[in-house]
């Protein structure tokens, strides 16, 4: 199963492609796809979608031991410069290269600014584990990382989609987001799966033990992330088969501020974190979670606030075909910089 997983994790950009083709195929073949699909949706909730969505956040969450954060609090140094990178440096510089590059472009302009206010909780364990960083401490920060985003998702949209772009005079961009909408969203599409993840380990943990549910649980869950991840993309793609002549510019146009970002968060987390002397291990643990973001959660709040044909929805499906090849490259820049540096 560990095998499978990483041969998954290795192509995950060349599987996303391949559901949007089928998806698109799929949508363009059998248009009936999207009447069946209609007879599923309870208001603005789309059943299916709902289900792949809570399914998609429930493995990383449920990997989360929530009982060693008091010790990652106890590094101050280090902790502070996460929390900074992540929740001060993080949301301003997505927000930024959103306006720089996408202004003209409101929707995809928001669909940017929510992955860049949904910080890393899944795939930096994968980086940082090639990049031989310390393993216990990513858990810890992608469980401080859980807890502030179901805390503070919310009011952060509010600020950075609402009230930021208005203070900036950007005349363009007028879209509100209810706050009330992202809340809910939150609740179902991160709370639910929250809970399901701290009490399926607080009992499994309970009734069989930590090292059975390490060994032998987690490795049959995790792949459950990435099916339904691609079972969500095709399920949207197939709606979305009248896009197909315009998909290769829009993924182009979203790609350039996101690849940016992933980039100059990754060395601005490297080289903060070695200025403060923070040891490799951690550094690498920090920079790949700054440098990453929780894309399962910017698609559910962009198909469930803004609706499933919306680009907000597009945006967020962009991030992880952009996040994952550049990531896999930082791993080896991390590598490079270990040798260099420490």
């Amino acid at each position: 199963m560990q095998v499978k997983m990483k041969f998954l994790d290795r192509y995950l950009t060349l599987w996303i492609f391949l559901a949007m083709i089928v998806g698109v195929s799929i949508g363009y073949f059998f248009p009936q796809v999207s009447r069946i699909n209609e007879g599923l949706t309870i208001g603005t909730t789309n059943i299916p979608l709902a289900i792949g969505l809570i399914l998609m956040m429930y493995p990383p969450l449920a990997k989360v031991n929530y009982s060693l954060l008091p010790r990652a609090l106890k590094d101050k140094k280090a902790i502070s410069a996460s929390l900074i990178l992540n929740w001060v440096i993080g949301t301003v510089l997505m927000f930024i290269l959103a306006v720089i590059f996408l202004r003209n472009d409101p929707e995809y302009m928001s669909g940017v600014i929510l992955i860049g206010l949904a910080r890393c909780i899944a795939m930096v364990i994968v980086w940082n584990d090639l990049a031989k960083g310390n393993r216990e401490y990513a858990a810890l920060l992608v469980a401080l990382n859980s807890i502030f985003q179901i805390l503070t998702y919310s009011f952060f949209v509010w600020l950075f989609i609402n009230v930021l772009p208005q203070k900036l005079g950007l005349a363009e961009f007028d879209i509100n987001v209810s706050m009330k909408d992202v809340t809910q969203s939150v609740l179902i599409y991160l709370g639910i799966p929250f809970l399901m993840g701290f009490l399926s380990r607080y009992v499994l943990v309970k009734i069989k033990g930590e090292n059975w549910f390490n060994r032998k649980y987690i490795p049959v869950i995790s792949p459950i992330t990435l099916y339904a991840l691609l079972l969500t993309i095709v399920l949207m793609f197939s709606l979305k088969g009248d896009m197909i002549l315009e998909l290769p510019m829009d993924v182009v146009k979203v790609a350039i501020p996101l690849s940016i970002y992933f980039i100059s968060m990754f060395f601005i987390s490297f080289f903060l974190c070695r200025a403060l002397k923070i040891p490799y291990e951690k550094n690498a643990s920090i920079s790949f979670t700054a440098a990453g973001n929780n894309f399962e959660l910017a698609i559910a709040v962009g198909i469930a606030v803004f609706g499933i044909h919306s680009p907000q929805a597009f945006v967020g499906v962009i991030g992880p075909l952009v996040e994952v090849p550049i990531l896999i490259l930082l791993v080896k820049a991390s590598l490079w910089l270990k040798k260099k540096y420490y």
